[in-house]
């Protein structure tokens, strides 16, 4: 059976000819393998750090699980589609909106298991009907704004629980954060989160020696003096040890608040599987359904034992495309790391002691990043928003999930937030759809639009004026 653990040397083992790529099924030296797989382990740092902590989970249990999901997908996958799974930033609001309605971790994580399950029985029909299926039901336009509305709705937890820690440091990491995406290249581009984490925690170190403590809201929630970056958990911290377990619990209303990411995460999938077929020049179509199937198992085996749910990283398809090494054989090694740093609580420590200053500046952008995908979803698909029949049920049900719209049904369920905006989205759109004119329905260039072209057309007409 194979398993896809059996790799053939690359020429000898040290550098790819020039042009040349190392392939799934290669791999070079083991000690450059290892290398590239702590290399891997650096990429997803960031957010496979910065997600459990703010979804009020255990990142040593994270780091440990991310490993044995990566484990899990390699084999589902037999090898034949690189990726490492990491916790799902996708989540951090729906955990947030969990916790605010009084939920506990195990609520939380009992959610999400449900999340997974959904997942993986995604990916099973998937397999069984073809990507079809995926496009049929949650077109460009609803997969948009559902992602759009998820990070968008987390808005509000930076604005009332982070920034107000420590408003300057947040400034500050924003700033550095910003011109480390945008002005650093290649390798260092993809971990800038990470770099942003190291240069907040640095400087609230500094700050505490130069002005001691701030009087602001601490982590607790109250306004009082307190430390920016308080390290005595890391000193009662021992160095090796397993992580905290805990079982999930399940509540209907926060189940229905997370069902949502499922959309997400399967659009995650789909655009990691398409793009690791497009730079190994594999066509990975076949492998769609598997991938989101092993995605939803890995999630179930995750958050059965209180870790975050996982998806696969976009961060270390840029380190792929940086070194031109497809290996498998390297995400083993990142998988091996993972699990030793899960069984270092002292390790665990000093993630959890990360300030919150530091993180209002790093969701400042990562949120926003989290919401806008869902308009590059949108851009990629070249969807039309003047035609009222995408308008109408994103524009509402991005307003509901932002806004937090509520619907009361009676004294112990209501739907509002993420929940009842991806209803209004999915079930508004095929239900506007099955009313619409036929016109409505046409390609674009027979489309009457709701809306004019805004400045487009302004800006084109100046532009020809200027010419003559």
């Amino acid at each position: 059976m194979n398993l896809g653990v059996r790799w053939t040397l690359h020429g000898d083992g040290r550098t790819p000819a020039p042009g040349a790529v190392v392939r799934p099924d290669e791999r070079l030296s083991w000690p450059r393998t290892a290398g590239l797989g702590a290399q891997h382990v650096v990429a997803m740092f960031g957010a496979s750090f910065v997600a459990p902590v703010l979804m009020g989970l255990d990142p040593n249990l994270a780091i440990m699980m991310s490993g044995i999901a990566t484990v899990v997908f390699l084999l589902a996958t037999r090898g034949t589609v690189p990726s490492y799974l990491g916790c799902s930033l996708s989540f951090v609001g729906v955990a947030a909106a969990i916790r605010a309605s009084g939920g506990s971790s195990a609520t939380v994580t009992g959610a999400v298991l449900v999340v997974g399950a959904v997942l993986f029985l995604a990916g099973l029909a998937v397999r069984r009907f073809g990507a079809r299926i995926i496009h049929a039901a949650m077109p460009p336009i609803v997969t948009g704004a559902v992602v759009m509305l998820i990070g968008f709705n987390l808005a509000p937890v930076t604005a009332s629980t982070y920034w107000p820690q420590d408003q300057w440091t947040a400034l500050l990491v924003m700033l550095f954060t910003g011109l480390a995406v945008v002005c650093l290249r290649g390798f260092w581009s993809r971990i800038a989160i990470f770099l942003g984490l190291v240069f907040g925690y640095a400087l609230s170190w500094v700050l505490d020696l130069v002005f001691g403590k701030i009087h602001s809201m601490s982590p607790a929630g109250k306004v009082e003096d307190h430390w920016r970056l308080d390290l005595s958990g890391v000193g009662q911290a021992d160095w090796i040890g397993l992580p905290s377990f805990h079982g999930p619990s399940f509540e209907w209303s926060a189940i229905l608040v997370a069902l949502p990411v499922v959309i997400a995460l399967i659009a995650e999938n789909a655009g990691h599987v398409k793009a690791v077929g497009e730079m190994t020049g594999d066509n990975l179509d076949d492998k769609l359904g598997t991938a989101i199937a092993a995605d939803g198992a890995a999630s179930v085996l995750s958050t059965a034992v209180g870790g975050p749910p996982n998806t696969t990283y976009s961060e270390n398809i840029g380190v792929m495309a940086a070194t031109r090494v497809y290996s498998t054989a390297a995400y083993w090694a990142a998988a091996g790391f993972a699990l030793l740093f899960g069984l270092c609580p002292k390790f665990g420590a000093v993630v959890a002691a990360i300030p919150g200053g530091v993180l209002g500046g790093i969701t400042v952008i990562l949120y926003g990043m989290i919401g806008l995908l869902g308009a590059q979803i949108w851009i990629n698909a070249g969807v039309d928003l003047r035609n009222p029949l995408n308008l109408v049920p994103a524009a509402a049900g991005i307003i509901i999930g932002v806004g937090g719209v509520k619907l009361t049904f009676t004294d112990t369920f209501e739907l509002g937030g993420i929940a009842l905006g991806t209803i209004v989205v999915i079930t508004g759109y095929h239900v506007l759809r099955a009313f619409a004119p036929a016109h409505l329905k046409a390609s674009p260039a027979e489309q009457e639009p709701l809306l004019d072209s805004g400045t487009s057309s302004y800006e084109k007409d100046s532009g020809d004026t200027a010419k003559n």
